[in-house]
C-alpha cells in the first residue's frame, strides 16, 4: 500500500504541474484576470463530447480512489494530458516567465502544496492521494484564487512604476491626448501620431500598451525632454481603471472612438461600457466624440455644457469635423465647409472614416492647419495585421484583419473584400467574434450571414463560434462553401491549395490557441 501510495501520489503531483502549466498560461493571455482560468476551463473540459467524457472519467476515478487508490492514476493521467486540444506549451501563445508570472506560479504551487501538505498531516498519505488528485481537477480554481491574493501585492508593485512616470511627466510636460473606445483605439492613435509628427514632436504608446503597466512603461522609456505630444491609447476591462489612468497622466485632448459590445462579456452591458470609457473626459480641455455612435452623440449633449466638445463622423456632412467617402477617395469636411479631398493609390484599402476624423479633430486642436491635415491624410500608416493588402505569392489578394475583432471592423473588413476587382473566388477565413458577452452568437452569425452575401467560401476555424457562424452562412439564402478546420495553419495551407490568380481572402480575426 505504501509503494502504491507513493506512485500515486507521486503521478497526482506530476498531473497538477501539467495542470498549471495550462492554466496559468491561459490566465497570462487573459491579462492575470481572476476568474478567467476557472472560465475557460469550463470551455474547454465541456466543449466537445470527448472532452466531457474525459472529464466524467476524471471525476469518477478520483471518487473511486477514496476506496480503491489505484483509481487515481486514471485522474492524474486524463488532467496531465487534458483537455484536448489545450497543449502544454501553446502554438501560437507560449508561456512567458515574467516576474508577475513567476509570483502567480509560486502562489498557486504554494496553494496547492499546503493542501496536500495538509492532508499528509492530518491523513497521512492516503488521504494525501485523494487531494492531490482533486487538486489537479481543481488547478483552475487554484490559480485564480492565486490571481486574486496577489491582486493587491501587484497594485502595490506597479504604483512604483507609475510615480516615477508620474515624475518625468511632470519634468517633461507633454500634452497629453488621451484614446479610448471599444475598437479603433489603437488606428485612431497611429493616426493622431501620424498628422501631428510633422509639427510636434510626438511619443504615442507602442502596439497595445494600453493599461497601467503598459503606458507607464511607454512614459519611463520612450518619454524623453522635449517631447511636445503624448499619444496614449486608454484600455479597460471594467469601470474605474480609464479613470486611475486619467489621475496620472492628466490628457488634455480625450477621444471616444466608439461604443460597441467588444469585451461585453466583462462589462455587461453597452450602458456600462459608455460610462466606463466616460471617465477619460473629466478634467480634459477639449473632447472629441465619434457621433455616428448614438450613444456618444448623446454623451456629448450632456458634456455640451459644460466642455468642449468636438462632434466627428465619417457619414454626417454637419459634423464638426467629417471625414466622408468621396469617388476619389475621401474629403475632409469642417463644419460642413470642404477642407480637402484625399485621393486614394490604386489598391491602398480606405481608412475607417470615423477614425480618420477623430485623428483629424485632435490634429486641428493641436494647431496642425487644415490643408496639412488633408495632405497628411494621403498616407495615413497601416497598422500591422489591420486590414493589410498584400499579394500572396500565388498571386491572390489577401486582406489581412487578423487583429481586428469587433462587429464594426468586420464590416469595414468586408466592405474591403467586396471593392476587390477581381471575378475569381472570394474566401473569408475566421474564427468569429469573441468577449461579445450574450451577443455573440447572435454577432457571429449576422456577421456570416453578411459575408455569405460578398464571399464564394467560408473557412470556419475553431470551435468557439463554430455554430454561429454555420448557422449564419444557412441563413444567407445563397450558396455559399463552408469549410470547417481545427487551426489557423490547417486555414492558411486551405488558402495556399485553393486559391490563384484573381482571387482574393479575407483574415477576419485570429483567436489565439487558448481559445477551444
Amino acid at each position: 500500500m505504501t509503494a502504491l501510495g507513493a506512485v500515486c501520489l507521486g503521478a497526482a503531483v506530476m498531473s497538477v504541474v501539467c495542470a498549471d502549466l495550462r492554466w496559468l498560461r491561459v490566465a497570462q493571455r487573459e491579462h492575470y484576470l481572476p476568474g478567467t482560468a476557472a472560465r475557460f476551463g469550463w470551455r474547454w473540459w465541456a466543449g466537445t463530447p470527448l472532452n466531457i467524457g474525459l472529464a466524467v472519467a476524471a471525476v469518477a476515478a478520483c471518487g473511486v480512489a477514496a476506496v480503491v487508490p489505484g483509481a487515481a492514476l486514471a485522474t492524474a493521467a486524463i488532467v496531465a494530458i487534458g483537455p484536448l486540444g489545450l497543449g502544454l506549451r501553446g502554438r501560437t501563445s507560449r508561456l512567458a516567465w515574467t516576474r508577475r508570472m513567476s509570483r502567480v506560479a509560486l502562489a498557486t504551487a504554494g496553494l496547492e502544496g499546503l493542501a496536500i501538505a495538509l492532508a499528509v498531516a492530518y491523513s497521512g498519505l492516503f488521504g494525501a492521494v485523494l487531494v492531490a488528485v482533486c487538486s489537479a481537477i481543481a488547478v483552475p480554481f487554484f490559480v485564480d484564487v492565486a490571481l486574486s491574493v496577489l491582486r493587491p501585492v501587484e497594485e502595490l508593485l506597479a504604483q512604483r512604476y507609475v510615480a516615477r512616470a508620474s515624475e518625468l511627466l511632470a519634468r517633461v510636460q507633454p500634452l497629453v491626448v488621451g484614446i479610448t473606445g471599444s475598437y479603433g483605439k489603437t488606428t485612431t492613435k497611429n493616426y493622431v501620431a501620424h498628422l501631428v509628427a510633422g509639427d510636434r514632436s510626438v511619443v504615442a504608446s507602442p502596439r497595445s500598451f494600453n493599461n497601467r503597466a503598459g503606458l507607464a512603461r511607454t512614459v519611463n522609456e520612450h518619454l524623453v525632454p522635449g517631447t511636445e505630444v503624448l499619444v496614449a491609447e486608454m484600455g479597460a476591462y471594467g469601470t474605474g481603471e480609464i479613470s486611475a489612468l486619467c489621475r496620472w497622466l492628466k490628457p488634455q485632448v480625450v477621444v471616444i472612438t466608439s461604443i460597441g459590445p467588444s469585451h461585453l462579456e466583462r462589462f455587461g452591458t453597452l450602458d456600462r461600457t459608455l460610462s466606463a470609457k466616460a471617465e477619460i473626459t473629466p478634467g480634459a480641455r477639449v473632447v472629441v466624440l465619434n457621433v455616428d455612435d448614438d450613444r456618444l452623440e448623446g454623451l456629448g449633449r450632456r458634456l455640451g455644457a459644460t466642455q468642449k466638445v468636438v462632434r466627428v463622423s465619417g457619414t454626417d456632412v454637419g459634423a464638426d469635423v467629417a471625414v466622408l467617402a468621396h469617388a476619389d477617395g475621401f474629403e475632409l469636411r469642417l463644419c460642413g465647409k470642404s477642407s480637402g479631398v484625399v485621393t486614394l493609390a490604386p489598391g491602398s484599402p480606405a481608412p475607417i472614416r470615423s477614425n480618420a476624423a477623430c485623428a483629424a479633430a485632435v490634429a486641428l486642436e493641436l494647431g496642425i492647419a487644415p490643408d496639412a491635415v488633408v495632405k497628411r491624410l494621403t498616407s495615413l500608416p497601416v497598422v500591422p495585421n489591420r486590414l493589410q493588402r498584400y499579394e500572396a505569392k500565388a498571386g491572390y489578394v489577401v486582406l489581412d484583419d487578423t487583429f481586428n475583432a469587433n462587429p464594426a471592423g468586420a464590416r469595414h473588413a468586408l466592405d474591403a473584400l467586396r471593392s476587390e476587382a477581381s471575378a475569381g473566388r472570394r474566401a473569408l477565413v475566421t474564427p468569429g467574434m469573441v468577449e461579445l458577452g450574450r451577443t455573440q452568437p447572435a454577432e457571429n452569425a449576422a456577421f456570416a450571414e453578411s459575408a455569405a452575401s460578398v464571399v464564394t467560401d467560408v473557412v470556419v476555424v475553431g470551435r468557439t463560434n463554430r455554430a454561429a457562424l454555420v448557422e449564419g452562412c444557412r441563413r444567407a439564402g445563397r450558396p455559399v462553401s463552408v469549410k470547417i478546420v481545427g487551426t489557423r495553419d490547417e486555414a492558411v495551407a486551405w488558402a495556399r491549395e485553393q486559391l490563384g490568380p484573381g482571387d482574393a481572402v479575407l483574415f477576419e480575426n485570429d483567436l489565439p490557441d487558448h481559445f477551444p
